[in-house]
């Protein structure tokens, strides 16, 4: 099945952690690597976040360029890419500022467990994809962007949902940028949750790619080792 280009993009302190215990989010990195994101944004198809992630951080998941987005719209773009956010029960609130902020197409990826309700409340403020039963079958869903013309997607969080497709094996690029602070706290959230590999299973191996000095951290590019 044909599926986009799958880059998770992440930034972790020197510990591995992306927030705080408490959830709160926490500034990791500077200007450069802002500058980076915003670019690597503009030159994708899509965005894509967990429900979590929507729920702790609000995110927009806009360009925030003019430069670029005036760019974007040259190519006869919408200024933002098409903001995915996977919901297996279709919990985005409908005041969330990734279906507000900025002009262009937001999916809500939910599964057939998702209250009626509250699909037909979000059909009103984004178009509402369906797949999988308990929870959001990620290979169809990759499926249904791909027909949809997304190219490229990239990842931003959380936890959970890079972790499945990482276990899935749908992950193409995986970047992480190490900032020069100490977050700590064993429930503190990392890039990849989920349940985690163990060592019967094996764990999914990365080639790296570049490492390069940002602002006052390191940026990994790392290439899945695919079986």
């Amino acid at each position: 099945m044909a599926r986009p280009y799958v880059t998770v993009n992440v930034a972790m302190s020197a510990d591995g952690k992306i927030s705080t215990r408490e959830r709160r989010q926490v500034k990791i990195s500077g200007p450069e690597d802002f500058t980076r994101v915003d670019r690597l944004r503009a030159g994708s198809d899509a965005i894509m976040v967990g429900i979590g992630t929507v729920l702790a951080d609000d995110p927009s998941l806009t360009v925030k360029s003019p430069s670029l987005q005036n760019w974007r719209k040259g190519l006869g773009l919408d200024p933002h890419p098409v903001r995915v956010v996977v919901d297996s029960l279709a919990r985005t609130p409908p005041g969330a500022a990734v279906l507000h902020r900025g002009a262009g197409v937001r999916i809500i990826a939910c599964s057939r467990k998702a209250d009626p309700r509250n699909r037909e409340a979000l059909a009103g403020l984004a178009r509402v994809v369906v797949a999988g039963e308990e929870q959001v079958d990620l290979e169809a869903l990759l499926g249904d962007l791909s027909g949809m013309g997304i190219r490229r997607l990239i990842v931003e969080g959380g936890g959970t949902l890079i972790w499945a497709l990482i276990s899935l094996g749908l992950v193409d690029e995986f970047c992480s940028f190490v900032g020069n602070l100490v977050i700590g706290g064993g429930e503190a959230p990392t890039p990849v949750d989920g349940t985690g590999f163990t060592v019967s299973e094996g764990f999914p191996r990365l080639t790296l790619v570049s490492a390069d000095r940002v602002d006052q951290g390191i940026l990994l590019r790392w290439k899945p080792e695919r079986a």
